[in-house]
C-alpha cells in the first residue's frame, strides 16, 4: 500500500457500485479524502463504510450529474468539507437501447446523452472551476469505453455515440485547461467484472467461457486493473500525461 493521495480529496461519481465503488476504495486505501457521489443514498452509504474500513476518510453526496445545480452543489460540498478538490473521476454512466439505429428510442437516446455526455461536461465544468482557483490545480479522469472511439459493434449505436463523445470531449478539455493547472485524461475500459458486461440472463461463469473466445486476453478485466489505471493518471506519476485515452480491454480494440 502506498499513500500517493494522502491528504488529498478525490471525488468519484457513480460510486455506488461496480468500477465507481472500486475507485472510491482504491483512493481511500491510498490516503485520500473520498467523496462518493451518485443518485442512490443506500449504495453510497455502503461505499463510504467500506472506504472508511480501508483507512480513508469518506462522505456520500447524492447527485444527478445531468443536473447542473446538483453537480455544482456536489463540488461545493467537497471543497467545503475537505478544503479543496484535487482529483475528480467522472464515472457515472448508463447503458440503454440495445438494437439497430432505426429502432433506438428517443427516450433512450436522450438518457444516454444526458448522463454519459452532458453529465461529464457539467461535472468537468464545476470541477475545473474549483481546481483552477487553488494552488496545485488538479487532475480529472473521465471514464469512457473501448466501445465508441476505439471499437464499434452492431446494435449499440447510442452507447457508442455517447462514449465516443466522452473521448473527444476529454481531449478537447485537456487542451483547453492544462494552462489552468488542470490535467484531464480518460480511461476506456472494455468488458470488466461488473454487472454491465453480463448479457441478459448470463452468469459470471458463462461470461468467462464467452470471453475466452471474444477477448485476446481471454478474460474480462478486473475492477482493480481499471482502478490502477485511473489512479496512475490522477497521480503525480502522470504529471506530463495530458489528453490521453487509456484503453483497458485485453486487446479487444487492438
Amino acid at each position: 500500500m502506498t499513500a500517493r493521495f494522502s491528504g488529498r480529496t478525490a471525488l468519484v461519481t457513480g460510486a455506488g457500485s461496480g468500477i465507481g465503488r472500486r475507485l472510491a476504495l482504491a483512493f481511500a486505501r491510498e490516503g485520500a479524502n473520498v467523496v462518493a457521489a451518485g443518485r442512490g443514498a443506500a449504495p453510497l452509504d455502503e461505499t463510504v463504510a467500506l472506504a472508511r474500513q480501508a483507512g480513508g476518510s469518506a462522505i456520500a453526496v447524492t447527485a444527478d450529474v445531468s443536473r447542473s445545480e446538483d453537480v455544482r452543489a456536489l463540488v461545493r460540498e467537497s471543497v467545503e468539507r475537505f478544503g479543496g478538490l484535487d482529483v475528480a473521476v467522472n464515472n457515472a454512466g448508463v447503458f440503454r437501447g440495445g438494437g439497430p439505429v432505426a429502432e433506438l428510442s428517443e427516450d433512450d437516446w436522450r438518457t444516454l446523452l444526458d448522463i454519459n455526455v452532458t453529465g461529464v461536461l457539467l461535472s468537468m465544468q464545476a470541477e475545473i472551476d474549483a481546481m483552477r482557483t487553488q494552488e496545485g490545480g488538479g487532475a480529472i479522469v473521465n471514464i469512457s469505453s473501448n466501445l465508441g472511439a476505439h471499437l464499434r459493434v452492431p446494435g449499440v449505436a447510442g452507447y457508442l455515440a455517447s462514449k465516443a463523445a466522452v473521448s473527444a470531449l476529454t481531449r478537447a478539455a485537456a487542451l483547453d485547461h492544462i494552462q489552468d493547472g488542470v490535467r484531464i485524461n480518460a480511461v476506456s475500459p472494455g468488458a470488466t467484472a461488473t454487472a454491465m458486461s453480463l448479457r441478459p440472463g448470463e452468469s459470471e461463469a458463462e461470461r468467462a467461457v464467452r470471453m475466452k473466445d471474444e477477448s485476446p486476453l481471454g478474460r474480462v478485466s478486473t475492477t482493480d486493473e481499471v482502478a490502477a489505471a485511473v489512479l496512475y493518471l490522477a497521480s503525480a506519476d502522470a504529471a506530463s500525461v495530458v489528453g490521453t485515452d487509456l484503453v483497458i480491454d485485453g486487446g479487444a480494440s487492438a
